[in-house]
């Protein structure tokens, strides 16, 4: 359910361009996957703002007046929402001790900017009407205040001992006995894996409830702990403040006012939050960026709003596939590994689809909205080129995406399995399954070039989509060829899999996947500064096109290792919470 929070989320984002496209603007200029048909970069719009030719009036950033307090604000935005929030998030996930800490000090960080970005609105003209960044800044602000608020409530209702901290002092005094913990090693594939917890992405073995917090089968010879040591679980009364007239309050009053019912719905809101809350936090930042630079004004929000929303859908998709790569979702297969069994993940995650199932299905619900929507602009008037040429790339990508959806379905496998070659009464030589008729290995695993085969017919287009500007072509090209550089390597890494199918539950970690996953957040970035603003800007301070290259490539590099940071700080925060090994106890003969 909560990955499945974050893949509604995505949806979201691409039905919301697809909605954008319907709004009325000339010659589908902003919208739609080209963007750049009808006027091009060097013409500006009737209704775009005046000024004096540079780009930069009338903007935050031209702006000389208190520049030292705007800076402030971007940092400490940059330091709250970029570095300190996805620790934060990671830490809750891995339903750590040190979540709700690293909270209060993001918001500690975050108010600060915001009072410093209040000062600096009272003291500065309003550069820019109406703008979208007050208001989604103050949502996600009041979001993650309240997702504090639903940690301390669950904290100190004692639900929060199993959600941060207590699970370590409670699962050490589990009873296992010895035949239970032999059966659960052998359960696994060699290699010690019963030493491994699933990713706390998924929150495999770390909800209530979960099989692995759960006490197992028990037999005379179990291992208990002695009664007098019992109260050496200092967790189970230790208070989030540390402060002990405060946490003994908060202990006494918090878990009569809340329900049962209710504590179980603030744990779900509580799990979408930390699912969603650094998209939202991207929007705010981006946004933010919008402002600052005055750009989208007038008729370039078209523009300006299809390169940003789909450059950023690239740069989360690239984030997501270095995340599979490092081993996130394992329990559901998605890290080129072998699906565990019901058995081992549960009912639920053993009906989540493959991970190339859930791209092609993205990949077809825009391309099955953006065929209805790309004529409504310029609806009762006539079908120009410019909208065929459209609509055949949103059928790219309806048909792209059926296609991929249809490959992954173990249904249809199966059917043409029987009906290609029938099997003989002779299934068995010797005694033993004839392996002649059994499934190859390559059917264990999901070898779907459709989604990869899209992307690169839309790199394709793009690198060789002219504009009326040199610059633009040039950066067009540039992402156009970084989505073809993705969907290569993520081609070889279906060789490789071909060639030897993965065995184990654990993530398999191909090489191929981090070349793929650098040319999407990099591609997607550049995408981005493609719009036609940011080209007007570049020309206007005598910048070329490798200024957009080497600050794309900088970045992505940087941005890469900064997750690889964050998700290992979440694997070592689960670690910390996991009970000690003990050994197996048997009585004296």
């Amino acid at each position: 359910m909560r990955r499945t929070a974050s893949l509604a989320a995505l949806a979201a984002a691409l039905l919301l361009v697809s909605l954008a496209n319907a709004l009325p603007h000339d010659d589908h200029d902003g919208m739609d996957m080209n963007m750049d048909h009808g006027h091009g970069h060097g013409d500006a719009p009737a209704d775009a703002p005046k000024d004096t030719g540079d780009p930069a009036d009338l903007s935050y950033f031209a702006y000389g007046e208190h520049s030292g307090m705007i800076l402030a604000h971007i940092i400490l935005m940059v330091l709250s929402w970029c570095f300190i929030l996805p620790v934060g998030v990671m830490f809750s996930v891995a339903r750590s001790r040190f979540a709700l800490p690293t909270q209060f000090l993001f918001l500690a960080v975050n108010a600060l900017g915001v009072f410093l970005g209040i000062i600096y609105n009272a003291q500065t003209p309003d550069l820019y009407e109406n703008n979208v960044h007050h208001k989604i800044g103050w949502i996600v602000t009041w979001v993650m205040v309240a997702q504090v608020v639903m940690g301390l409530i669950l904290w100190y209702s004692g639900q929060g001992r199993d959600k941060y901290g207590a699970a370590y002092e409670r699962a050490a005094f589990l009873p296992v006995s010895t035949e239970a913990a032999a059966e659960h090693q052998h359960s696994y594939p060699s290699g010690a894996v019963h030493e491994y917890r699933w990713s706390g992405d998924s929150g495999q073995g770390t909800e209530r409830n979960s099989s692995s917090l759960q006490s197992r089968p028990s037999s005379p010879d179990h291992y208990e702990k002695p009664e007098d040591d019992v109260e050496e679980k200092p967790a189970l009364s230790r208070g989030c403040f540390h402060i002990p007239v405060l946490d003994q309050f908060l202990a006494n009053r918090i878990p009569g006012l809340v329900s049962s019912r209710a504590l179980k719905i603030l744990d779900i809101v509580y799990i979408i939050i930390d699912r969603i809350i650094l998209p939202f936090g991207f929007i705010a930042l981006v946004t933010g960026g919008v402002v600052y630079g005055g750009i989208f004004k007038g008729h370039y929000i078209f523009n300006g709003l299809a390169h940003f929303i789909k450059g950023g859908i690239f740069v989360w998709y690239g984030l997501l596939t270095l995340g599979r790569w490092m081993g996130c979702w394992a329990d559901f297969g998605w890290a080129w590994n072998v699906k565990p069994p019901r058995e081992v993940v549960g009912n639920w995650k053993a009906r989540i689809p493959t991970g190339e199932f859930t791209e092609s299905l993205v990949i077809f619900l825009y391309g099955a909205s953006n065929v209805f929507l790309e004529h409504l602009g310029g609806w009762g008037g006539e079908w120009s080129a410019t909208d065929l040429e459209h609509v055949s790339i949103a059928f790219l990508f309806f048909g792209g995406g059926l296609c991929g959806m249809f490959f992954e379905s173990k249904r249809i496998r199966d059917w043409l399995n029987k009906t290609v070659l029938r099997p003989s009464n002779q299934l068995e030589t010797y005694g033993q399954p004839d392996p002649a008729w059994q499934m190859p290995n390559t059917q264990n695993v999901s070898l779907n070039p459709m989604p990869a085969l899209v992307i690169l017919l839309l790199g394709m287009m793009m690198g060789s989509h002219h504009q009326s500007d040199m610059t633009s072509t040039m950066v067009h090209k540039q992402w156009g060829d970084l989505l073809v550089g993705f969907s290569l390597a993520r081609f070889a890494t279906y060789v490789l899999f071909f060639i030897k199918p993965p065995t184990s539950y654990l993530p398999s970690r191909p090489p191929t996947e981090i070349l793929a996953s650098f040319c999407l957040v990099a591609g997607g970035l550049i995408f981005m500064m493609s719009t036609e603003n940011v080209i007007q800007t570049l020309n206007y301070y005598d910048l070329d096109a490798m200024f957009t290259f080497t600050v794309g490539m900088g970045f992505t590099a940087f941005v890469m290792a900064w997750e690889i940071t964050t998700i290992a700080i979440k694997a070592w925060a689960v670690k910390k919470e996991q009970p000690p090994q003990l050994p197996p106890f048997r009585f004296p003969a």
